[in-house]
């Protein structure tokens, strides 16, 4: 097999430093990377009786602006219809559902951790 593309194990160590930070604030990691062929759910974790999808977004820098700027209206309907395939598989999951977003950036001079931001709902 081959080794991972420089953007892959950025998106990676992205996703591993969400998924501390999400523990770490007292939501339950369920599963990571879940695929369909819709796309993929980066994180999936529960937090008080709420099932919370959460895509990661990383970059080094801002020069195509904030991470979180690359989500789209295609990508949320992507995910959310992501999102529905899970929750169908799982129905013993609550049926209240949330999609979220965390963000991070590394400085592009140093490579070290410049931000990193939860934003809840990003349906709203």
């Amino acid at each position: 097999m081959f080794g991972k593309t420089p953007r892959q194990v950025l998106g990676n160590n992205g996703e591993d430093l969400a998924a501390s930070y999400l523990t770490k604030n007292g939501y339950r990691i369920l599963t990571r990377n879940f695929r369909t062929r819709f796309g993929e759910l980066d994180i999936v974790c529960l937090k008080a009786g709420t099932v919370v999808y959460v895509e990661v977004k990383t970059r080094i820098g801002r020069l195509f602006g904030t991470p979180e700027e690359a989500i789209t209206t295609r990508k949320i309907r992507r995910i959310l219809t992501a999102a529905n395939i899970f929750q169908s598989a799982h129905p013993e999951l609550p049926e209240s559902i949330r999609l979220d977003c965390v963000s991070v950036e590394f400085d592009p001079s140093s490579g070290k951790l410049a931000r990193l931001e939860h934003i809840e709902n990003i349906t709203q």
